[in-house]
């Protein structure tokens, strides 16, 4: 049993004030595997009080500094990638080789990416010709609360650690308690990368405890979330009274338009994609929306993809789909499915309960609906497991229509040959990022959604700027 009981705080692994403790749970094989505590109001305000004291030297700190120390930050996390993989395998289930393949390489993918994008952001900028003596100005926007979840923990947290780190700020980060241990492994990281005491904290606990206590804390200037559309809102209504900024990354429901000129592996291309990562994606493709055209071919290819689509254990190598992170996304799921079978929907792959030769741990079949119309439960719910509903169109119109006839607006996909309908066709889509044909967004690309998708933009040019407060100057002189 690894024993994880402290938190980061200025600088040092110090013990909670009152323990309490929580075990992390293999999903592979529903058996604890660490135990950590969970914080409570003490812990939160002494990694508040110790970010809120850091602040102003870091703030000053020269840039070149900071870009040095993020350069370490990554240099340090490539060679402790191993332990990062085998860290996140076990505490959410995701296959070993897709934990070294994915899961870490999408952390270091950002770390880069935001060196990058941070070598040429320009924190004091013109306004404009008509104005020479007027500047705009970036400053860092203080101490922020960081709340990651355990889907994607590595990709969350570098998201949002790098950016503050870049632009100035400090921060306490929360990783969801279902799986913080990566989270813990990177704050060794970022400490012996030499990032100074206070700079950034690491509290663990629960969205009710410390993740409450920091998104209504007065001495936190901002606070950057991503996780379900329930929680973000309850977040915002917490955060409101001090009038601090809110980032929201939440829930998705992605829409894959396959129109009848797609190319022939679209539909094992994004039923493979829905798959991914056991379904727990918020920009999974969960309704495959197919031209009537070629509808039934394309329910017959889903359904054979769904069935050699291999079910197995965390810990074995090999491209295999894996355990959903614990009981209640289990249960969750099963329910939705039960829902899809009563509500009409046809099922042509997987449906309730385990894969064969499963007995324990939280294993769900790989799952396609056909038949679906977007009224139904599994149209409209975020399921967050390998549950993929095929729902069919007739025109460019109706396609549109369907799409965007959904509370969420994360990514949506577009299949076609004809270049003039695919860029129309994304125009009209109301979601904050459209991917076409299999080719994903570029380095730097922002992320982000509309409607219950959030607010804000991570990733590159932008990620920066959410983490900035903007001072407009007039009367400058230059140097």
């Amino acid at each position: 049993m690894i024993e994880k009981r402290k938190f980061y705080i200025n600088g040092s692994w110090v013990a909670p004030h009152t323990p309490k403790d929580l075990e992390v749970i293999d999903p592979s094989s529903e058996d604890a595997c660490a135990v950590i505590s969970l914080g409570g109001k003490a812990d939160t305000d002494a990694a508040v009080a110790a970010a809120k004291t850091a602040f102003a030297d870091w703030a000053a700190t020269p840039f070149e500094q900071r870009l040095a120390l993020v350069e370490r930050i990554l240099e340090i996390y490539n060679a402790r990638a191993d332990e990062m993989a085998e860290a996140i395998s076990m505490e959410m289930g995701a296959p070993i080789d897709m934990s070294k393949e994915q899961q870490v390489p999408s952390g270091s993918w950002h770390i880069g990416n935001f060196i990058k994008a941070a070598k040429n952001f320009r924190f004091v900028r013109p306004l404009g010709d008509h104005a020479p003596d007027n500047r705009i100005v970036h400053e860092p926007v203080g101490v922020c609360a960081l709340i990651t979840p355990w889907n994607w923990p590595m990709n969350q947290v570098t998201l949002k650690v790098i950016p503050a780190l870049l632009t100035g700020c400090t921060m306490i980060l929360k990783p969801s308690e279902i799986a913080p241990l990566n989270a813990m492994l990177f704050a060794e990281i970022v400490h012996d990368a030499g990032v100074p005491a206070g700079v950034f904290n690491l509290v663990n606990g629960d969205g009710a405890g410390v993740g409450t206590q920091l998104s209504g804390h007065p001495d936190v200037d901002m606070v950057s979330f991503t996780g379900s559309t329930r929680a973000g809102i309850a977040i915002s209504k917490n955060a409101a009274d001090t009038l601090k900024r809110v980032h929201l990354e939440l829930g998705g429901k992605g829409a894959n338009i396959i129109f009848a000129d797609a190319d022939e592996k679209a539909v094992k291309r994004g039923t493979l994609h829905c798959f991914n990562n056991t379904g727990q994606s918020c920009n999974a493709p969960t309704r495959m929306l197919v031209q009537r055209d070629i509808y039934d071919e394309a329910v017959e290819t889903a359904r054979a993809t769904a069935e050699a689509c291999k079910v197995g254990l965390a810990s074995e190598n090999g491209r295999h789909v894996g355990p959903v992170v614990s009981q209640a996304q289990f249960d969750k799921i099963q329910d939705l499915i039960g829902m899809g079978i009563a509500e009409g929907a046809r099922l042509v792959a997987g449906g309730p309960g385990r894969p064969e030769g499963f007995n324990r741990g939280y294993f769900v079949r790989p799952t396609v609906f056909a038949d679906v119309n977007n009224q139904m439960t599994i149209a409209r719910e975020e399921i967050f497991g390998p549950v993929l509903s095929i729902i069919p169109f007739d025109t460019e119109e109706e396609a549109i229509a369907i799409a965007n006839d959904t509370p969420y607006g994360l990514t949506d996909y577009v299949q076609s040959q004809d270049g003039e309908k695919r860029n129309r066709v994304a125009r009209q889509l109301r979601a904050g990022m459209i991917e076409m044909n299999g080719r994903p967004r570029g380095a730097g690309a922002p992320f982000g959604g509309m409607k219950a998708s959030g607010n804000g933009r991570e990733g590159g040019v932008w990620g920066l700027e959410d983490f900035t407060e903007v001072k407009a100057v007039s009367g400058w002189a230059d140097a």
